[in-house]
């Protein structure tokens, strides 16, 4: 390649989303990663793109919704330039109401959301209908929103990873930094930051995640017993995950992942006899202030950092990379105050 404008490290969806942004606004870019690509949590299993809920509303929560509306195109772009699947689907997701203050509340978010979503999904509460892709609830009420989708995970950051070596750019294992910098390395990332910093600006936190056989292909998401059960395009199902703090083995599984299938099929009990295809575990990048951590590196001159996607990176990852383009390309921040490297400092 020519003389590189934009060096990213990190070949997860993070960093190549921000790299896909800057060759489409003309620029040349080089990916970095050692491990390649999807390496790390954005080769996961579970891929819930869940919003927030309506209500108590900020600019995160509105530059989610932006980025869970823009995703629909961006993915299709993705497929279109690389002729791999995503996994995309915007099929909604359907949550169990346990109890009549649950039903309450979701009516009270039922109102705002008809203003905070502005029109353009719907959070409803709706009957049960006993159908056997739908949790059991013990008020047989249930919330229906329309803004939820879905992705594989791994196949979208592969397919993403094509989109943009359709365009000029290039990923590699190793290379000289040139131009600006982007920094996108996950939670290793955030602890080498971390180790140099007087506090703790992020960290990691592993999750636990099963796929399993069942075709329910173009039906809803489910969050059930704090659990996303994922039905893929493929015939499979993504249960998951667990939130560990504390860990050893970043990538292995162990019994907690058995409870979590002990859980989904309780929940769900269509899953109960499910073949196990496989089991994951990763880390997930998680930032001190919890939000997705953008801006200008505060160790390294010049460079610029996108990390803490944690469990929302897929659903961000859109506007993510538009606003970090907007900021390396062209010196303007378009995210909000709250996901500033400083608020992490």
């Amino acid at each position: 390649m020519a003389t590189v404008d934009v060096t990213v490290k990190g070949a997860g969806v993070f960093g190549l989303s921000v790299a896909y942004a800057c060759a489409k606004r003309g620029a040349r870019v080089r990916v970095i990663d050692p491990n390649g690509v999807a390496a790390g949590a954005s080769g996961g299993l579970v891929g819930a793109l869940a919003p927030h809920v309506p209500e108590n509303w900020n600019a995160k929560k509105q530059f989610q919704f932006e980025s869970l509306m823009m995703s629909e195109a961006f993915w299709a772009e993705v497929e279109d330039r690389s002729g791999l699947s995503t996994g995309y689907v915007r099929s909604g997701r359907l949550q169990p109401l346990a109890d009549d203050h649950a039903v309450e509340l979701a009516r009270a978010r039922e109102e705002t959301s008809q203003e905070l979503w502005q029109g353009q999904a719907v959070w409803e509460v709706v009957h049960a209908s006993g159908a056997a892709w739908e949790p059991p609830s013990g008020t047989g009420f249930l919330v229906r929103d329309t803004l939820s989708a879905l992705i594989h995970p791994r196949s979208a950051t592969r397919a993403l990873a094509d989109a943009l070596r359709g365009l000029g750019g290039e990923i590699a294992s190793d290379g000289s930094d040139e131009g600006a910098v982007v920094w996108a390395t996950g939670w290793q990332g955030l602890v080498e930051m971390s180790d140099k910093a007087p506090r703790q600006i992020g960290n990691g936190v592993k999750g636990q995640a099963a796929l399993v056989r069942y075709d329910a292909a173009g039906a809803p998401q489910l969050f059930a017993d704090a659990l996303h059960i994922i039905p893929h395009l493929d015939g499979s199902v993504a249960v998951g995950s667990t939130s560990e703090r504390e860990f050893n083995e970043p990538d292995a599984t162990d019994a907690a992942l058995d409870d979590v299938l002990d859980q989904a099929r309780a929940a769900m009990p269509v899953l109960a006899d499910s073949e196990v295809l496989e089991r994951w575990a990763g880390v997930r990048p998680r930032s001190r202030s919890r939000a997705p951590m953008l801006g200008r590196h505060p160790q390294i001159d010049g460079a610029y950092v996108a990390n803490g996607g944690f469990k929302i990176g897929f659903g961000m990852a859109p506007k993510v990379g538009e606003a970090m383009v907007d900021l390396v390309l062209e010196g303007r921040v378009t995210y909000p105050d709250d996901f500033d490297v400083s608020c992490n400092l």
